[in-house]
């Protein structure tokens, strides 16, 4: 935009022409008061209408003189605030000081006095004044804007300052009294309202070679982009594409980069990024950005640098996402492949030489956002040839592989195996665009080597603390997984080479070993989930089974509710019938087909239940069969053709044959059900007998416990159990005594005990010695017994009744 026209987009607010605002005001009436009040704050008398008559006057000799004066007189009055009322006259103030600064330079200074108490927070008389002075207060903001075309840096500097500290509202100096303070973001709506946003960015195209004025406008745009409102003005207005063009017009002090970067992110963030998008998306601007990002990589130093670096790069990747933007024209597309690869694949580049990642953060997330920009440059076929030329496959190769210990790297361990995991999704996305690429690098052998390491049992720590690493702490289950992305990407494309180099290297077998030793929640099997799979799919799909999921009709084993609605009409040769198109329609042929990878009779983890589905699954190419063939009987028949005998009495047969299968699978089916209707049984009369047991020992322990209170408080019960006691030895003694034998009484005399004793001992007197005589007060005895020292002595030995006599310890 030329200077010319961004003056006639101001030309309705010209500075110095008259302001037509929503309500005239008035003369203001303003009191007389005293040097106490003024002490207090109140309003300094001004007849606003009289300045403004004032400096509407041309043509008087000492008239200049004056206009100062009563500017200077009014912005006195004002030192505290401005109130919303007088905010129209004000402004009127400002626009005609502002319209005489050309040819009357003087009035620069009061201009700007003006602005400064813009600074100052609005002040409000009632609540309402807000919503009452919300049209002129939007009016007089945007005049801020307008006034920029000014050709004075003092007035444009003093303007951005203004609008700047509407985000960094400062208290007024004095309180005023009869008035408040509007809300502090009063004036941030007022200036969204005003469009304020939208003239400051076209007052840019008139600073392109005065830096100061150009950077304080950017600061000023910088606070206004934290609004959407803002944002999708200065869309409008073309901010990002004016702002982009001129990342690298001079400025030492580096400001320049760091505010125009800001206001882009502010904008893609808060507004269309399809119209960014666009905007940016010219060749200009792209080659803005690629000057700009190609100094800060081989250049920048500095922590601040490797930031701005890796965000112009994340506005970068933006940008590329529209097919129409020229990045291969500008060359920026070869150098970022450059850029991603230069440390994996060596290059004699002189843009790369001596260039080296450190394990700063910064570079950590460059490396990162550079495997993302590949990602998106690979959704565009015309840089195929780019990403073969820079050998990205090569590259990303480098890091599947196992971790080499005592290996120097650049990175850490947690971050080589994020870039590791990022690496392998970032093949997924690529590798399937450049098949031939990928075979010749050996792309096949590289993964299932990385698969079969991470199967082993090597000890590998890894930290699992990266979006790609969910799940993978302290094992490898992030590495086998997005392997195994990568190889169902380039399976699913169906390319005859890569699938017969997947079978030479044996990756169905090395991939049936997850898959066995897979285990999901409650250490479910792979074997369990595909059945459990079946029965579902088979119970969407309408195929008869009873409650214990057997076979109901043994002619049509896996017939559908679809199949079964469907009547049989002769079709040419080369068009598919029902029965083969259910193949296709759902997932049962591919729950047999890995199912049969696994082994039938081999697999883990298997209910009763999955033991009498898999009869039916392991069945299944044989039910198919005889579906297709009793569906060319039937076509026969509606053909009304006879086939010759012995085709007849061999299609008979071969649905015969069908039929038993169905039949014998029944058979077994039931075999299985009756077996564990048994194995309950048991089961059941095993916990049954347990209980049992467990409650007659019970009461068994009930009744003991009643007999043993039944004997301690009744005597007559004590009695008979004692008679009982008596006569039971009496029993078990000889009816002839032994010659020369020896008996021991066995009754305790004097015992009055109601519960069996154990070992009696008998212990003898103790010693004279140590009481003081037979006559001695026990207690009195023991009270003044002496303490000496010296070990403890044993006293003579115990003797214990019923057992033979030994020396016990005392």
């Amino acid at each position: 935009m030329s200077t010319a026209e961004a003056a006639a987009t101001a030309q309705a607010r010209a500075p110095g022409s008259t302001i037509k605002f929503s309500s005239p005001r008035q003369i203001p009436v303003v009191g007389v008061v005293t040097e106490d009040e003024e002490a207090q704050g109140v309003f300094k008398p001004v007849d606003l209408s009289c300045v403004i008559k004032l400096l509407e006057e041309t043509g008087k000799d000492d008239l200049e003189e004056k206009q100062l004066k009563s500017v200077k007189k009014m912005v006195q009055c004002y030192q505290n605030g401005l109130p919303l009322r007088d905010l129209a006259q004000i402004f009127k103030i400002l626009n005609l000081c502002a319209g005489k600064i050309k040819k009357q330079p003087h009035f620069i200074e009061p201009a700007c006095n003006i602005l400064k108490l813009c600074g100052l927070p609005f002040l409000k008389k009632k609540v309402s004044d807000e919503i009452t002075y919300a049209e002129d207060t939007a009016n007089s903001i945007a005049l801020l804007g307008d006034l920029m075309i000014i050709p004075s840096s003092e007035l444009r500097i003093q303007i951005c300052k203004c609008i700047i500290d509407f985000y960094h509202a400062e208290p007024p100096k004095q309180h005023i009294t009869g008035y408040q303070q509007a809300s502090s973001s009063y004036k941030i709506k007022m200036a969204e309202v005003g469009g304020l946003a939208k003239t400051m960015v076209q007052s840019l195209v008139l600073f392109e070679n005065q830096l100061v004025e150009k950077l304080w406008v950017l600061k000023t745009l910088q606070h206004l982009s934290a609004s959407e409102v803002n944002c999708t003005l200065m869309v409008k207005a073309q901010a990002a594409s004016g702002i982009c063009a001129h990342l690298n017009d001079p400025d030492p002090s580096g400001q320049l980069l760091f505010r125009s970067s800001e206001i882009l992110w502010n904008l893609l963030e808060k507004s269309s990024k399809e119209e960014i998008i666009q905007q940016l998306s010219n060749l200009e601007c792209l080659l803005a950005l690629k000057k700009v990002f190609k100094n800060l990589f081989t250049r920048g130093l500095s922590h601040y640098d490797r930031q701005l670096r890796n965000d112009i790069l994340v506005i970068t990747t933006i940008i590329s996402q529209n097919p129409g933007a020229p990045m291969i024209e500008c060359g920026f597309t070869r150098d970022l492949i450059l850029f991603a690869t230069f440390n994996e694949v060596k290059s004699q580049n002189p843009l790369v030489k001596g260039l080296k990642f450190s394990n700063s953060y910064e570079d950590f997330e460059l490396k990162k956002l550079l495997f993302n920009i590949i990602v998106t440059f690979c959704k565009d076929l015309s840089t195929i040839q780019l990403l073969i030329d820079g050998k990205v496959i090569l590259a990303l190769f480098t890091y599947v592989k196992k971790p080499e210990k005592h290996k120097i790297v650049e990175w850490s361990a947690a971050q080589y195996e994020e870039l590791q995991l990022h690496a392998i999704a970032t093949l997924s996305s690529v590798a399937p665009f450049l098949i031939d690429e990928y075979m010749l690098y050996q792309g096949n052998a590289h993964v299932l080597a990385f698969l079969e390491w991470c199967d082993g049992e090597d000890s590998f720590f890894s930290h699992g603390n990266s979006f790609h690493g969910t799940g993978g702490r302290g094992n490898k289950f992030a590495q086998m997984r997005y392997s195994l992305r990568l190889l169902r990407a380039m399976v699913y494309l169906e390319h005859e080479t890569i699938h017969k180099d997947l079978c030479e290297k044996r990756a169905i077998q090395q991939l049936i070993a997850y898959v066995n030793a897979w285990r999901g929640k409650k250490d479910q099997t792979a074997a369990s989930l595909l059945i459990k799979l079946w029965r579902k799919e088979e119970k969407e799909l309408g195929v008869k089974r009873d409650k214990h999921g057997k076979i109901v009709d043994t002619k049509k084993p896996l017939f559908t509710s679809f199949q079964e609605e469907q009547k049989i009409t002769p079709l040419p040769a080369n068009c598919p019938t029902i029965a083969v198109m259910d193949v296709a329609e759902n997932i049962r042929a591919k729950i047999y087909a890995v199912l049969g990878k696994l082994d039938f009779e081999n697999l883990p983890g298997l209910s009763a239940e999955d033991f009498v589905t898999l009869c039916i699954i392991h069945r299944y190419l044989d039910f198919k069969i005889g579906e297709i063939w009793n569906e060319i009987y039937e076509e026969i028949k509606l053909e009304k053709l006879r086939p010759v005998t012995t085709d007849k009495k061999i299609l008979e047969s071969i649905i015969t044959a069908s039929e038993n299968i169905g039949k014998m699978v029944a058979s077994l089916q039931s075999e299985m059900i009756e077996s564990q209707a048994c194995q309950d049984v048991q089961n059941e009369q095993k916990v049954y007998t347990k209980v049992q047991a467990t409650h007659k020992q019970r009461e068994l322990a009930n009744k003991s416990w009643e007999n043993f209170l039944a004997r301690t408080s009744n005597v007559k019960t004590l009695k008979k159990a004692k008679r009982l006691q008596e006569k039971g030895i009496e029993s078990s003694r000889y009816s002839e005594h032994p010659p020369n034998a020896v008996f021991h009484p066995t009754d305790i005399k004097g015992l009055h005990t109601t519960v069996p004793s154990g070992g009696v001992v008998t212990v003898e007197s103790t010693p004279a010695r140590l009481v003081g005589g037979p006559l001695a007060d026990t207690d009195i005895a023991l009270k003044k017994l002496p303490i000496r020292g010296g070990a403890l002595q044993r006293v003579k030995a115990v003797k214990t009744v019923n057992e033979p006599e030994k020396s016990v310890p005392a």
